[in-house]
């Protein structure tokens, strides 16, 4: 099964705004990984990033249609609908995006990147929102960390709690700003797919 396969599902099922916020976090979680990788953190125990990919790309598949009121606990079942499987890794961490319907805690990298970085993706779309161009591209690092930091209000669904969680010594161990860096450098790098 390849990703055209699952996309091609999520466009039969889902929003184009869930579609969309579903490549961010798939780029994320590429970027995050890459991150991780360069650091010498990713160790044998870790999801493969294939793995890492897929799990933010599907995260969200039954956000959508009849298994809407029952997410994320339908993934599986969307999946079959069109003929797609997971393995239990990518399962896990599709599960540990949102533990209060789960019960999934994060438990290792993989699992800490989709949780932190899963509303983050919002807060930057809508910062590119309120640039006059509304182009990513001109996006920066500051302005994000400045709505994310001090403007509460600003992008409100924004669970900033989870997000700053990157910082856990236990979890990922990235300080906000460079989480933030990351993310939107992902972001910025599929541009095109997000309408940004």
């Amino acid at each position: 099964m390849e990703r055209k396969d699952f996309v091609s599902a999520l466009e039969k099922q889902i929003e184009p705004n869930i579609l969309r916020h579903s490549f961010a976090v798939e780029a994320c979680m590429e970027g995050i990984y890459d991150y991780l990788q360069a650091q010498g953190r990713i160790t044998a125990n870790e999801p493969a990033k294939e793995d890492w990919k897929l799990a933010g790309l599907i995260h969200d598949c039954d956000f959508g249609g009849e298994f809407k009121a029952e997410h994320p606990a339908r993934t599986r079942d969307m999946l079959a609908k069109y003929g797609l499987e997971i393995s239990d890794t990518v399962l896990n961490m599709v599960k540990a995006h949102a533990p209060e319907l789960t019960g999934r805690q994060p438990s290792n990298l993989g699992e800490w990147a989709i949780f932190c970085v899963d509303s983050l993706t919002g807060l930057i779309t809508a910062v590119a929102y309120v640039y006059p161009s509304r182009k990513i591209a001109d996006v920066k690092v500051s302005s994000v960390l400045k709505r994310f930091l001090k403007e509460p209000k600003f992008a409100a669904g924004t669970r900033r709690t989870e997000v700053a969680q990157c910082e856990k010594p236990e979890g990922l161990n990235i300080p906000i700003e460079k989480f933030i860096e990351i993310s939107l450098t992902a972001m910025q790098g599929i541009a095109d797919a997000l309408e940004l």
